[in-house]
């Protein structure tokens, strides 16, 4: 009897000793990165707009960055189950199957991601996959999927920690290495307990291509680029190798300004956020593209440490925060939250960042350390001198602290 099977048999004697059938530890050791459908296409999905997703992502030069999942979000469903209860493809927009899809994708040397949900029905009101997580995780098993973005949509009565619990062992249980997604929109908390069970875990309700929130319907709000970051800040403590907090997908080329696009990926890099493209990438301008393979930035998200930025302080609108990186560097960003452009002169030597978090400190009257701006790509100087810089409205200026020896 092969060891799939052999798991798979324990997880339905005993959920409460399925240890080894909860997630696979190996997975998402850094932030995942690729590229969804929801934010641009919503419920206008179909098999050939994936397969030019899956083409431009190789083509654009943002595989060779690091994105690798393809994830097709709610609507790919059919409405019905089929006889025996497994679900079904939109006949329409999918008419050559999931497995083919899925084939397609790996085809490009990419990943294949997939939605669902942990209700009766997805947010959009096709099969859910309550009372069927078994039986659905062999069809994702099945169709070669690697990504599973999992929902909280018609959960009433339905305990969170339970039913996400239940899915990962489902997962797991197929012998198939499948990232978890959960997306529960952090109502229950899951950073307090999904480490065991998820790889990332939305954090937040979902986010808007906006500064600040905006209003869509009577009972919608989604959250601005601001308000996700201020609740990230409090979580650090739960991110790491492996267990990820997740503030939601990125709007980068959505329609926020220069700037905003600059410092929203800037800060999902500080904030060790999976980096999930939401972008029509058929159309994206060079300068999209440029913000979304800055190889600085993403080796900052992407940093094998994995812990998330400390939000050291606030002057004048702007704020700083400061991120552990291997081998003694720091990420250093100042942000402009304000609608001027700040003039800041900052004084290293003056400040002495004790983390007690990363068990790590940055006192540059020890170590001088050479500066690089991440978004300029040029070194700008050392940490034994006054930073003078001028920060536009809604921008940051990114910096990479590297340690040499002090010397005078």
């Amino acid at each position: 009897m092969t060891k799939k099977i052999l798991c798979f048999i324990a997880c339905f004697i005993s959920l409460s000793i399925s240890a080894y059938c909860q997630k696979n530890e190996h997975l998402a050791l850094t932030p995942p990165m690729g590229w969804n459908s929801w934010n641009t296409f919503s419920s206008e999905i179909n098999e050939q707009l994936i397969k030019d997703m899956a083409d431009k992502l190789v083509a654009s030069g943002m595989k060779n960055a690091g994105y690798e999942y393809i994830v097709i979000d709610d609507c790919w469903l059919s409405h019905e189950r089929d006889s025996i209860g497994n679900l079904q493809a939109d006949p329409i927009k999918f008419p050559s199957g999931m497995k083919a899809v899925g084939d397609y994708i790996h085809s490009k040397g990419l990943k294949f991601g997939m939605y669902n949900c942990a209700g009766t029905m997805t947010c959009a009101g096709y099969p859910g996959t309550h009372g069927y997580e078994y039986q659905d995780a062999l069809s994702y098993a099945k169709w070669g999927v690697d990504y599973l973005k999992y929902d909280w949509c018609y959960t009433d009565g339905i305990n969170a920690k339970e039913a996400y619990t239940t899915m990962s062992k489902a997962l797991t249980a197929t012998g198939r290495p499948i990232v978890f997604s959960i997306c529960e929109w952090g109502t229950s908390m899951p950073w307090k307990w999904a480490a065991p069970v998820a790889h990332l875990w939305r954090t937040t309700g979902d986010i808007s291509c906006s500064w600040v929130e905006k209003k869509m319907s009577e009972n919608f709000i989604p959250l601005g680029i601001t308000k996700i970051i201020d609740i990230e800040a409090n979580l650090r403590e739960y991110a790491g190798p492996g267990h990820w907090n997740d503030p939601d997908m990125l709007e980068v080329g959505n329609g926020l300004s220069f700037n905003e696009d600059k410092t929203h990926f800037t800060m999902w890099a500080m904030l060790a956020a999976p980096l999930i493209a939401g972008n029509d990438l058929r159309k994206m301008s060079k300068q999209t593209l440029d913000i979304l393979t800055n190889s600085n930035v993403i080796a900052i998200d992407q940093d094998s440490l994995g812990i998330q930025a400390l939000h050291y302080m606030v002057k004048d609108s702007v704020e700083i925060w400061v991120k552990p990186l291997v081998g003694g560097n720091w990420a250093f960003c100042f942000f402009n939250r304000s609608e001027q452009k700040q003039k800041i002169n900052f004084d290293f030597a003056s400040h002495i960042i004790n983390d007690t978090f990363s068990h790590r400190i940055l006192n540059t009257n020890i170590l001088k350390y050479k500066i690089y701006d991440l978004w300029e790509r040029k070194e700008i100087g050392y940490t034994n001198k006054m930073l003078k810089y001028d920060i536009p409205s809604h921008s940051v200026l990114l910096l990479k602290l590297s340690p040499n020896k002090f010397t005078e």
